[in-house]
């Protein structure tokens, strides 16, 4: 009886656990919309949409684009810095043209869109 108490419990704690972290995630995934958005929700949120585009991508393009060794993790360290560089050049481009901007236009956030992305299809492409 004991054993049949524990194992209800391990399976309500187990979906409460996983409904939080679904909430947490949905909350993430909207946070990059919201004004003014939690900065660290919506850096969540743009890491999340970075590692599902880059699954997508290896739909699309399952192998990878550097060859096997240094250029790969270069690549790998490089290629993010490069976007979010970017991304902050575009978000000053409309900057001064007066547009809004949205988060992804700053540095940081472009940034870890682009390493999610780049983590994603440095450990799943063939």
């Amino acid at each position: 009886m004991l054993e049949f108490l524990l194992q209800l419990l391990g399976e309500f704690l187990l979906q409460v656990v996983g409904e939080a972290l679904v909430e947490l995630g949905l909350h993430s995934l909207a946070e990059p919309f919201r004004r003014p958005p939690n900065p660290w929700l919506a850096a969540l949120g743009y890491m999340i949409f970075g590692a599902v585009l880059g699954g997508l991508s290896l739909l699309v393009l399952g192998h990878h684009l550097t060859p096997a060794g240094p250029l790969r993790w270069l690549n790998l360290l490089f290629t993010p810095v490069a976007v979010g560089a970017l991304m902050a050049a575009m978000g000053a481009w409309r900057a001064r043209r007066g547009e809004p901007l949205l988060r992804i236009n700053h540095f940081f956030y472009g940034f870890l869109f682009a390493l999610s992305w780049a983590l994603v299809r440095f450990f799943f492409a063939r």
